[in-house]
């Protein structure tokens, strides 16, 4: 687990709500406060949709960000800062095995649980931690490190510059 500290909060919320930086990761969990205290839960309600819907648009158990963002964006803008957010996010599962592979680690992709992105904005800093979740007991922490690595490397690419905290 690594915490970044955004230096361009400009830059790095304008991506995050305009920009496509975050698109392909899932949706866990968003918590906006302005007015009011905002809560999307990022699970998708299967039953509002058909098993053909389902299978056609090949909708998972999490919503994209890219699906949720305009409404979380709609949230914020204004004149106002938001008093906070916290935005969880979840790479896609179905990269899950790919990352694995590409950091030659010995971990089966069904025993990732979860690799995560906690974006949280408070008293005008933007932290991003990163979290990893697996379904067995390690003391190895090489997945972590890789993940660490990989958040860092992806906004070192994006030019999102941060700093360790």
């Amino acid at each position: 687990m690594v915490a970044l500290k955004i230096e361009d909060k400009k830059k790095f919320t304008s991506e995050l709500f305009i920009g496509e930086l975050f698109d392909r990761f899932f949706l866990r969990e968003a918590v906006i406060v302005t007015f009011n205290s905002f809560t999307v839960d990022g699970r998708i309600r299967q039953g509002y949709f058909t098993e053909e819907e389902l299978e056609q648009e090949r909708i998972e158990e999490y919503s994209l960000w890219s699906a949720v963002k305009p409404f979380c964006c709609s949230l914020i803008k204004g004149k106002k800062l938001p008093e906070s957010f916290r935005i969880v996010l979840q790479y896609p599962a179905g990269a899950v095995e790919r990352f694995l592979a590409d950091n030659g680690l010995a971990v089966r992709a069904e025993q990732v649980k979860g690799l995560y992105l906690n974006i949280r904005y408070d008293e005008g800093q933007i932290l991003c931690v990163t979290g990893t979740a697996v379904d067995y007991f390690t003391l190895d922490k090489s997945l972590e490190r890789a993940w660490d690595a990989a958040v860092e490397n992806y906004f070192k690419a994006k030019q999102i510059p941060f700093a360790m905290e």
